[in-house]
């Protein structure tokens, strides 16, 4: 909720661009098993706009927007919609601002004025976390519908997405697809590839690791390899997407608290149903439970040099994960871990990483603006122009002018993107947990 930086522009580990570069480790692999050591030839050229010499009016956030410019943008907007506050209608015509005609976005496009051609690198999950924000907005209907359009377009045959058209599917970017769809008023599982007919349910079921998988495996999903370990940042992702949800999950009432079960693999040669989406859900939150519980109630980075410091954006998706299924009591423990350690780690990350943690507060029914003795809500709008209060009921309805994934290819076969990248760049590429 999930795109590589040149080595010039390696993210810290603070940073929401993180999240992407972890997936982009993943995709690295990934492209040297199956022989892709070039990216796809429509992208052979393509890179982000080059990094602005002074922010664009309207963009949250102080660091360069080269890489998580529009995902760091959807997630602040949507965090701030979820909340009950109106964006500035700067950020808003900022993000709207930076769609492609085709319907897609980049990570950055430094000037919007100047029309999208082949080389510029369109990226599915930008794309999708823009339509979760605007769709959430309300008011610019055109811009997710031509949105939603494009990413129809570039579905794989299996029915799933990768970061970068063209390249293999992954099961972040079939998720933060998922919940695009749902956000746009789709039903993801009708949205089916134009050769094979499979849907994006299908696509992410692959992903699945079921009970011929080594135990404490089990249920947990890989980023993209078929027999490849398991990856906590895509099952957080999966188990959200495979509920049909994404960004903004609603928090549930109080007796919604189904205790996890991890995959059932009792009696010789039982596997999962494929077919049955919430017993996936359930498979995969039982993985993240466990390695929550081994851990201290947090997930671990999967950066090189960095995999016994903990991941806080991955972290935050897994309680969101978790709050989604229902699974009160095992949301509220790594969310008790974020609200003690997460502020200094929001604070240098940036307007992605508050959004991560506001949303992961809503879905579990804490109040954002007393989070561990931090106001996340305050501390996101102070990285971009002052948001409006809450906004009438109809002012979602129709069309108004007031509102208004992928980096280098190897980073962006893999994203968060989404949340804050966790759900970036969270993203919206990684290696194996």
């Amino acid at each position: 909720m999930a795109p590589m930086a040149s080595m010039a522009h390696q993210a810290p580990l603070t940073h929401p661009v993180a999240l992407l570069a972890r997936r982009a480790a993943t995709a690295l692999a990934a492209a040297v098993v199956l022989g892709a050591a070039a990216a796809p030839a429509a992208y052979a050229d393509a890179a982000p706009s080059a990094s602005p010499k002074k922010l664009p009016d309207g963009l949250y956030g102080s660091k360069d927007p080269q890489y998580d410019g529009v995902w760091r943008q959807s997630l602040a907007l949507l965090a701030q919609d979820t909340v009950g506050l109106r964006p500035a209608g700067s950020a808003v015509r900022w993000l709207v601002g930076q769609q492609c005609a085709d319907g897609s976005f980049s990570a950055f496009r430094a000037d919007p004025g100047k029309a999208c051609d082949a080389k510029t690198m369109r990226d599915t999950n930008q794309t999708a976390a823009a339509v979760q924000a605007l769709a959430a907005l309300g008011g610019q209907s055109d811009t997710v519908r031509k949105a939603v359009g494009w990413l129809k377009s570039v579905q794989n045959d299996d029915g799933g997405w990768s970061s970068v058209p063209g390249s293999a599917s992954d099961a972040n970017s079939t998720s933060v697809v998922i919940g695009a769809l749902a956000a746009a008023g789709e039903k993801p599982r009708s949205v089916t590839s134009k050769k094979g007919g499979k849907s994006p349910d299908d696509g992410l079921l692959t992903f699945q690791l079921g009970c011929d998988a080594k135990e404490g495996e089990r249920g947990a999903f890989t980023f993209q390899l078929k027999g490849a370990a398991p990856n906590a940042d895509a099952t957080a992702a999966a188990a959200t997407g495979a509920l049909g949800k994404g960004f903004v999950v609603a928090p549930a009432d109080g007796r919604a608290n189904t205790p996890v079960k991890p995959l059932d693999c009792k009696g010789a040669g039982k596997k999962t149903d494929k077919g049955d989406l919430s017993q996936a859900a359930e498979g995969g939150a039982g993985y993240l439970v466990a390695q929550l519980d081994k851990n201290g109630q947090h997930l671990l980075s999967a950066m090189p040099g960095a995999e016994k410091q903990p991941d806080f954006g991955n972290t935050a998706d897994a309680v969101v994960a978790l709050a989604a299924g229902g699974h009160g009591a095992a949301a509220a423990k790594p969310l008790k871990w974020l609200e003690k350690n997460a502020a200094d780690w929001a604070g240098q990350s940036g307007p992605a990483a508050y959004a991560q943690l506001v949303l992961a507060a809503h879905a579990t029914g804490t109040d954002p603006r007393s989070f561990g003795g931090t106001d996340l809500v305050a501390a996101l709008n102070a990285t971009g122009p002052k948001p409006a209060a809450a906004p009438a009921k109809d002012d979602k309805d129709g069309d108004s002018s007031g509102g208004g994934s992928g980096i280098w290819w190897i980073i962006g076969v893999g994203l968060a993107i989404g949340a804050g990248i966790g759900f970036l760049l969270s993203g919206r590429k990684k290696n194996q947990l």
